[in-house]
């Protein structure tokens, strides 16, 4: 007599949830590679052929060599799985870098079947775990897509309230772990330590030896873009003595202009001819008082905005480290979305890559 299989059967819940997931892949991309489907599902690639081979005999696709297409003529495969009940996005902020976000959020949770429910706070909140109570408290809520305020002492309890909350989450340009033991949170963020190193590799490449850092708030994302651009000055030889690095206070701040003031004496003093500044506002005052003051940007000043929300839109239009916001939230809602599906599933944690635009106020030195 044969002993009894331990494998999964691909025919039970967990084939039929990898199979909606293949088909959602194939109704979003049009196509679905093997390889890739192993990656993103984390399956066998003798699993995921049995897959494509259950959904042609079911008419839902097509085979080809190493992957799957639609099905002759063009139709599509059948919608994602209809969700119900609302998904609960918690933001720091309802204006700049957030709205894109929550729109391709809200988006994706409506092509899903879900409604949104939409809360922002602050930078300055201390714990959110009474906005997330209230949420759940108005009911019918499938899961959330947080970011929370990672650097107050509430942080850990409000990551525990949400791993105690029993509903599923997805972090959003966040990163944390569970306690005692570190295991990291499902996650989607923006690799904002490359968008420091493109940054400053296109400066070096433009002839600047000399370059400053301009940082206009402590944040998880100010950490990273500071260790992005201090590995890019080790790799391109630049030391400590010829940067500047700078932490801004808050434009609201009323020292705001003098701080924008003393960056630029500091800058013009050190010899400094270019800056990387967080975030586009910040990079628009400096620019304004470099012009007024009759230096010429880029000529004496390149100025590179990281985050790229309003820069095209200033004279000159500056060059800008782009975070992929909206890829953010469709990757975070699909997240949740596969999490809902299937609770069982490995932890997920993505990273995706910015963009470098380059404009007008970045050239060679003078």
């Amino acid at each position: 007599m044969p002993a009894p299989s331990h494998a999964p059967d691909p025919s039970g819940p967990l084939g039929a949830s990898r199979r909606d997931r293949i088909l959602d892949a194939l109704a979003r991309d049009g196509e679905v590679r093997v390889s890739q489907l192993a990656a993103d599902l984390g399956a066998a690639a003798v699993t995921l052929r049995r897959d494509l081979q259950q959904l042609e005999a079911d008419g839902l696709l097509t085979r080809v060599h190493g992957g799957a297409v639609p099905p002759a003529g063009g139709v599509a495969a059948r919608p994602a799985t209809r969700g119900s009940g609302r998904i609960g996005v918690l933001v720091p902020s309802l204006d700049f870098y957030w709205p894109d976000i929550v729109r391709s959020i809200e988006s994706a949770a409506r092509d899903r079947g879900y409604a949104m429910l939409l809360r922002g706070t602050s930078y300055d909140m201390q714990d959110e775990r009474p906005v997330l109570a209230r949420m759940l408290e108005a009911g019918d809520v499938a899961g959330l897509v947080v970011a929370p305020n990672t650097d107050t002492e509430f942080a850990p309890d409000v990551i525990a309230w949400l791993e105690q909350s029993g509903v599923p989450f997805v972090l959003a340009e966040r990163e944390a772990a569970r306690r005692p033991l570190g295991t990291p949170l499902e996650s989607v963020a923006t690799d904002h330590a490359l968008g420091a190193i493109l940054a400053a590799r296109h400066l070096a490449a433009l002839g600047h030896r000399k370059v400053g850092l301009l940082i206009s708030r402590s944040s998880p994302t100010s950490r990273k873009i500071i260790a992005g651009w201090t590995a890019a000055c080790r790799e391109l030889g630049l030391t400590p003595d010829d940067h500047v690095e700078r932490i801004l206070p808050d434009r609201g701040d009323a020292a705001f202009s003098r701080a924008v003031e003393a960056v630029l004496d500091a800058v013009l003093a050190a010899g400094v001819t270019a800056l990387l500044v967080h975030s586009d506002r910040e990079a628009m005052a400096l620019v304004d008082l470099a012009l007024a003051r009759g230096l010429a940007v880029p000529g004496d000043l390149s100025v590179i905005a990281y985050d790229d929300e309003y820069a095209e839109l200033f004279t000159p239009a500056l060059t800008g480290v782009a975070p992929p916001r909206a890829a953010i939230g469709r990757a975070a809602l699909d997240l949740l979305a596969a999490r809902i599906a299937d609770p069982a599933r490995p932890v997920h944690r993505l990273t995706i890559s910015p963009e470098l635009n380059v404009r007008d106020s970045t050239g060679e030195p003078g």
